[in-house]
């Protein structure tokens, strides 16, 4: 009789192992849009080059935003691991390397956000090394935009997706889908002030894995 409860109680004890390990593997995430998240800030139009951040046309700080709590943090944090990615201008950083002292990188998927269900075990994610080289790359057709120098417009990437890790070690995917305020890409024959004012409003969707794992 002692020998059936030990069993029993062994294989009770296997099935709750396994029941806690398929719900954290499980554990659903949604996809959050968010609009007009404004990237201080912009150093205007020169024809053939991208609109960066910085001096001399604003105060050149980056707008930090919190993947895991959805909401923008205080500049006054930006030396602490609440943050994940910073946006200025088309730069954007990760919460690593000498951006920040989390162990935040990224890397960029190409592929149809909906399409990346898991991270590959053999993904690599890159680090920030600024000023020359950034976990996203800052450059045109090289990160996530391209920059049509013609018509001075800078448009997002279809198929590029940013995976992120974190600040606090956990896993999002993001995609960019405009850099207009109103999520309105000005038409090319508006003038250059019109593009100006309205750029740098980003508007991304992003999903966050809270329980660590790297599936979707």
């Amino acid at each position: 009789m002692k020998k059936g409860i030990i069993a029993f109680a062994l294989v009770l004890s296997l099935y709750a192992c396994q029941k806690d390990t398929t719900t954290a593997i499980d554990t659903p995430v949604s996809t959050i849009r968010v609009n007009n998240l404004a990237a201080d800030t912009i150093i205007g139009i020169t024809p053939g080059v991208p609109p960066r951040g910085g001096m001399p046309f604003g105060a050149g700080k980056f707008t930090f935003f919190s993947l895991e709590n959805n909401k923008i943090i205080p500049n006054s944090d930006s030396a602490s691991t609440k943050w994940d990615i910073g946006l200025r201008g088309t730069t954007i950083i990760t919460n690593g390397g000498n951006s920040g002292p989390a162990s935040g990188g990224a890397y960029i998927y190409v592929g149809l956000f909906d399409n990346l269900k898991t991270i590959s075990a053999d993904s690599v994610f890159k680090v920030d090394n600024a000023p020359t080289a950034y976990a996203i790359s800052n450059g045109s057709n090289r990160g996530w935009f391209v920059y049509d120098g013609i018509n001075n417009l800078v448009n997002p990437i279809p198929g590029r997706v940013l995976v992120i890790r974190t600040g606090s070690g956990k896993f999002a995917k993001l995609e960019i889908l405009n850099y207009y305020k109103g999520g309105v890409t000005p038409a090319a024959s508006a003038s250059d002030a019109i593009k100006i004012n309205a750029q740098r409003y980003y508007t991304f969707r992003f999903s966050f894995q809270p329980n660590g794992t790297k599936v979707f």
